[in-house]
């Protein structure tokens, strides 16, 4: 368990995805550039590329954990994370009506 304290430190924002490809090699990654209304956008390796194709990405609303430290995967820098619900598989989450990309999620 965590106090609130805590969970406050994370920062959650809507991004919206700009563009999304799969990474050669890898099988479950996909390559993310996701708006977060800051320049330039944020690049975000996400394993997610078993449920979604990366075409269904583009223009999509998510959820992401914008402070986390970048973390290099597979030779690139991953900026951030999506969250997604786990289903026995990752399951995007989404708002429920349009937001703006960097709004921040409470």
């Amino acid at each position: 368990m965590i106090n609130l304290d805590d969970f406050k430190k994370c920062e959650i924002k809507i991004g919206k995805v700009l563009a999304a490809e799969r990474i050669e090699g890898s099988d479950k990654l996909l390559k993310l550039s996701v708006d977060l209304g800051e320049a330039p956008p944020r690049q975000i390796l996400s394993g997610i590329a078993k449920v979604v194709e990366p075409e269904a990405l583009v223009g999509k609303l998510v959820p992401v954990v914008a402070n986390l430290e970048p973390r290099m995967m597979m030779g690139m820098e991953s900026q951030g994370m999506i969250l997604c619900a786990d289903d026995n598989s990752p399951v995007l989450l989404h708002p429920a009506k349009e937001v703006t990309p960097g709004s921040v999620v409470k």
